[in-house]
Order: structure tokens, then C-alpha cells, then sequence
């Protein structure tokens, strides 16, 4: 018995020290990545006219600038009403900054710095929307392209993604111009005109910086929100993108004979070549790993989260695995932890009694910091193994773009900015899909992805989807935002 209470006080004794070396790590966690914004004086309010504001929004949402997968079913005269539209309705921004157009659109404004020593700014929005998919119209309470102005907010395809950012930015660009703000620093206005599509107008914009001599202190882009109901506070976060992740997209092929679908092959065919192939990819995924850009969202929003995410969160050397799963218990916050896999299309058959000769499957992948097109390569061809399946890039993949600072001036800037602009805390995150800032991260020191506006995880489904719209207090609040960090920036 002696024996048997030694070793339960030992048992009680190491359960104790861990309890306190767990509790001390948690109590005296150093401050997370990017919460160190001093030395950053964020400029004052700027005078907003939100009524004309969302007026003129509602004019550039009534113009179609949808780009299609197909180049040919573009409406290239859309493009150019547009330009009128924003040329028309800020004047005085116009007269301040020097106007340039290249590559499908693409409109790059240059607003002269008087220290042409200081590095500049580039501020992006895009101009061109997705289509309203077919079928789907009546289902919109107002319609996608009436740029209605109604439950206080303006209506349409695009008043979000992102004409919203793009007429905001003018219209702080028209408010500090008419105040007689003059920049210290240059600041140069990036639209893309084919965002949602091939990205070529953003890529023509690097190439001519790049010719150029440029290299911007930051740029900034759309890309993450102010999540109102972020689900580790379960208040507002303001998340800001200082990566995405990359794209490829693979296709499996698999041959075979064909023949009547009476005397099918021992093997199955190529249909069943090819399922076996597909089910095989998908059944090896990346690792969840807590590192990179959605790690640190964590890391920054556990202050101010419940003391079991602190306590993981400060001891990751134990709880890491327990952190892992609890983030990746849904498929969006799995997708902050590695490269994700996804089969999207198939093709095989063109009738019931006919084995085809060939089917095909396109497998997409979301390319994590960290990871590679290489790795993603390897592992497909390691998981279909040797066989009839062949395994090949559709196109040439994109990797994943570097991870800009959340120490730097041009992080401090922005975050600072945006915590005075919504009151929310910030946050460094990973965007998951793309954006045309990441042409442009050859030609600067950071890139970071960020619209000052406030959702609710449920509301991010209307952005390429049904009842898009932009509320006049996200309005209001974006152009604050570009206004009050032009001052900031170049001020």
C-alpha cells in the first residue's frame, strides 16, 4: 500500500506541475502576431456624402461588367461606360491624379506624392462582376443589375465584389481632394477589369510598375471582412489577408477499349479506372498542420476568446492536436490548415449501353502557404499509383503567395486604420480563393487583402450569389476606411 501511495502522490504531483506549467504558459503568453500597432497616428475622419455616395454606386451597379469563361460573350462597351461613369463623378479626383489604361480595362490612377523618395501605395478594387447564374433571377429580391437603393442598402451584382471598394475609393479619393489634402507619398489606383476571370489586366499592371522602377510599401486589395460572428470570439474580428493560397487543377484520364455494355471488362472499364483513381486522391488529403496565416488568426483572436482556447492556444507543444481538430471541425476553418482537394468535374459516357472509350475527372486544389504545385503533383501520382490512369496539370498552376509581414509599417498602417475605422480587433488571415493583388506581389514589400466592411458568416453567401448587396453603413464604412488610410499613408 505504501507503493500504491507513493506512486499516486507522484501521479498527483506531475498532474499538479503540469496543471501549473499549462496555466503560467497561458497567463503569460506573449502578445500575438500583429497586435503591435504603435507608432501609427491614424488620420481623422473625412466628410461623407453617403446619400450621393450610394446614388453613384447604384449607377455603376446598372452597368453589366460581367466577364464570362468565354472572352466572346463580353460586352467590351460596358467597360467603357464605366469609365465615363467614375470620370463623370469625381472630378476632383480626377484633376489630382494622373489617369492610365492598359490590358482589359485595367485603369491605374497615380496621385503624386510631393517626396517621391517615399516608396508608394497602391490601393486596388476591381471593376468587372461574375454572372447571375441563369434561371436564378426571380429569386433576387431586387434585381441583380437595378442598383435598387431599398432596406437601406444598394442592391446588385457586384455592390459588394467589388464596385462597392472601387467607387468607395473615389469617393474618399473626391472628399480629400476637395479639402486640399496634397500626399507626401504617392498613391496609385489599381482596377482590374478582368479580376474574375484571367487576371491578365493586373499582371499588365506589375510588368509596368516593374519597367518602372517600383516597388510600393504596400498594397492593398479586397480579399478578407470584419467577420461580425467570428466563431472563436463569436463578436466582430477584423481579418486581414496577408496571404492566399494558391490553384491548380489536375485532370485523371482513364483509356480503355470500350465495347457494348453487355460484355464489360474484368477491370470496369475506364469509368471504373477512373472512380477508383478519383476516391484514391480524396482519400489522401494534406495534413492539417496549425502554421501559417490561419494559425495566426488564431493565435491573434484567442485574447479575446474563452480561457480553452487560450489555454490551447498557449500550449500548442500539448494541445495542438486538440486546436487542430476543433478549428478544422468545419470545412472552412479546415481549409486555414492545409492544401485542400476537391473533384469538381467528371466526363465520360454519352450513353447508357456504350463503355467510352476515355473518362475524365478535374480535381481542384487550393494550394496552402508552405506546400507546393510540386507536392500537390507528386501526391496524386503517388495515390492513382501505376496504371492506366494518367494524372496532369489542366493549365499552369499558381502557387501560393508569399506571407507579408504583420510587423511591418504597411501592416501597422492598415491595421491600425482599419480598428479605428469599424472599432473591431484585427486579425492577419488566409484568403482562400484569389485576387488580382497577387500579380502585384513582385513590385512590393507586403500585400494585404482587406475590405472594411462587417458580415456575418451566413452573409458572405451572396457574394457571387443571390442578393448581393451593400448596406450604406458598409458604405460609409469603406469610405472612411480608404479615406482616413490615405491620410495615414500618405499624409
Amino acid at each position: 500500500m505504501r507503493l500504491f501511495g507513493r506512486a499516486l502522490a507522484l501521479i498527483v504531483g506531475a498532474v499538479a506541475l503540469l496543471a501549473a506549467v499549462l496555466l503560467l504558459r497561458t497567463w503569460t503568453a506573449p502578445p500575438p502576431p500583429g497586435t503591435d500597432l504603435g507608432g501609427v497616428r491614424v488620420g481623422p475622419p473625412i466628410a461623407v456624402d453617403i446619400a450621393g455616395a450610394a446614388a453613384r454606386l447604384s449607377q455603376a451597379v446598372q452597368i453589366p461588367t460581367v466577364r464570362h469563361q468565354d472572352p466572346a460573350q463580353d460586352d467590351d462597351a460596358q467597360w467603357t461606360r464605366l469609365h465615363a461613369l467614375i470620370e463623370a463623378d469625381y472630378p476632383l479626383a480626377h484633376a489630382a491624379m494622373r489617369r492610365d489604361e492598359t490590358d482589359r480595362g485595367t485603369l491605374i490612377y497615380t496621385w503624386p506624392g510631393a517626396d517621391p523618395a517615399l516608396a508608394p501605395v497602391v490601393l486596388m478594387a476591381h471593376q468587372d462582376v461574375v454572372p447571375v447564374t441563369p434561371g436564378t433571377e426571380a429569386a433576387w429580391r431586387h434585381p441583380p443589375f437595378s442598383g435598387a437603393i431599398a432596406e437601406g442598402a444598394v442592391w446588385g451584382r457586384g455592390s459588394i465584389d467589388d464596385k462597392g471598394s472601387l467607387f468607395a475609393l473615389f469617393e474618399a479619393a473626391e472628399a480629400l481632394a476637395k479639402a486640399g489634402f496634397k500626399p507626401r507619398r504617392t498613391v496609385i489606383f489599381v482596377s482590374g477589369g478582368d479580376e474574375e476571370t484571367s487576371g491578365l489586366g493586373a499582371r499588365a499592371v506589375a510588368s509596368r510598375l516593374a519597367a518602372q522602377g517600383v516597388k510600393a510599401e504596400f498594397v492593398l486589395d479586397e480579399g478578407l471582412v470584419v467577420v461580425a460572428d467570428n466563431p472563436i470570439t463569436h463578436g466582430p474580428l477584423a481579418l486581414i489577408g496577408t496571404a492566399e493560397k494558391g490553384f491548380g487543377t489536375i485532370r485523371l484520364t482513364a483509356r480503355s477499349a470500350g465495347g457494348h455494355s453487355s460484355a464489360p471488362p474484368a477491370d470496369g472499364g475506364a469509368v471504373a479506372e477512373l472512380s477508383r483513381a478519383v476516391a484514391a486522391v480524396a482519400a489522401r488529403p494534406f495534413p492539417l498542420a496549425f502554421r501559417g496565416p490561419g494559425a495566426e488568426m488564431v493565435q491573434a483572436a484567442a485574447p479575446g476568446a474563452g480561457f480553452g482556447v487560450r489555454l490551447a492556444v498557449a500550449n500548442r507543444w500539448l494541445l495542438g492536436p486538440l486546436l487542430v481538430k476543433q478549428v478544422a471541425a468545419t470545412p472552412a476553418g479546415a481549409a486555414l490548415l492545409h492544401t485542400t482537394i476537391a473533384p469538381t468535374i467528371l466526363q465520360a459516357g454519352a450513353k447508357e449501353n456504350v463503355l467510352p472509350q476515355e473518362a475524365s475527372a478535374w480535381i481542384n486544389y487550393r494550394i496552402a502557404p508552405g506546400d507546393t504545385a510540386a507536392q500537390v503533383m507528386r501526391r496524386a501520382r503517388e495515390a492513382v499509383g501505376p496504371g492506366p490512369v494518367t494524372v496532369a496539370w489542366t493549365g499552369p498552376p499558381r502557387e501560393a503567395s508569399p506571407v507579408s509581414s504583420t510587423a511591418s509599417w504597411g501592416w501597422k498602417v492598415t491595421a491600425a486604420t482599419a480598428r479605428a475605422v469599424t472599432g473591431a480587433p484585427t486579425s492577419p488571415g488566409l484568403v482562400t480563393a484569389a485576387t488580382d493583388s497577387r500579380s502585384l506581389a513582385p513590385v512590393a514589400r507586403d500585400v494585404y487583402r482587406f475590405q472594411a466592411i462587417s458580415l456575418r458568416l451566413r452573409d458572405v453567401e451572396m457574394i457571387h450569389g443571390t442578393d448581393e448587396h451593400l448596406t450604406l453603413a458598409n458604405l460609409e464604412r469603406l469610405i472612411q476606411f480608404y479615406g482616413r488610410l490615405i491620410e495615414t499613408a500618405a499624409g
